[in-house]
């Protein structure tokens, strides 16, 4: 099928974000416009990724089997909730997004959102975390439709101790405040640290049971394996 073209990339997100695919198709398609629309702001995003790819950025953070730290996060409306909060009812998948302002975030969320009704009904939950402020995941949770909370880690502070922070670098930074990225408002610092996009699927006593990292935040988990994940932690826990 032809590929439709667009007058902007808010447009081509839009088109991508609501289409009838998986979340990986969708990601895919928007990769491949934006390539084709600004390949210089790509070119710098794969050198970022290159650079974090050879760091073995993220490689530290929880494996399965492992117990997932504890955290206590204030949500969206200010309300501290923290990973035991979660836990009570059940297994939960704790997603990592860089911010309202992100893509891929908001359709790795929308996508999430497609499917959280069932994830309830399975006896599991979903929580996202964002380095940014209050006042940003409200706007992100209203924009993907979310009914699940969204919790503000300032400073990256969660992120940091679990080896997901990253410094986007100078190169990457200044495209991004060419485009209007202002992370410091939305952060509330100065530090333009972003977590690696990552998703934990964990038991309800606390191990990691599957992880999603890719310093490449083009890539998410998918949301089949995110399901059958939580299918497992459940059964682990029954």
């Amino acid at each position: 099928m032809e590929r439709p073209s667009f007058a902007t990339l808010e447009e081509a997100f839009a088109y991508c974000r609501d289409m009838d695919a998986s979340l990986g198709e969708r990601l895919q398609l928007f990769a491949d416009i934006s390539r084709a629309m600004r390949p210089e702001a790509q070119e710098v995003v794969d050198r970022m990724v290159a650079r974090l790819k050879d760091s073995d950025a993220g490689a530290t953070a929880p494996l399965p089997g492992e117990l997932m730290p504890s955290f206590s996060l204030p949500d969206e409306n200010g309300r501290l909730v923290s990973l035991e909060d979660v836990l009570q009812a059940g297994p939960a998948a704790i997603a990592f997004h860089r911010g309202h302002w992100c893509p891929y975030c908001r359709m790795n969320t929308r996508a999430l959102a497609e499917v959280q009704d069932m994830v309830a009904g399975d006896g599991a939950s979903i929580v996202a975390i964002t380095p940014e402020r209050e006042i940003f995941g409200a706007r992100l949770k209203e924009d993907s439709g979310l009914r699940y909370p969204v919790l503000s880690d300032i400073d990256n502070g969660y992120a940091f101790s679990i080896g997901l922070a990253i410094f986007v670098g100078t190169e990457l930074q200044e495209v991004m405040q060419k485009t209007g990225r202002d992370l410091p408002d939305y952060q509330g610092n100065d530090g333009w640290l972003l977590p690696i996009p990552a998703t934990f699927v964990v038991a309800q006593d606390g191990q990691v049971v599957a992880r999603f990292i890719d310093p490449d935040y083009r890539h998410r988990m998918a949301v089949d394996n995110l399901l059958e994940a939580l299918r497992l932690a459940r059964a682990q826990s029954a």
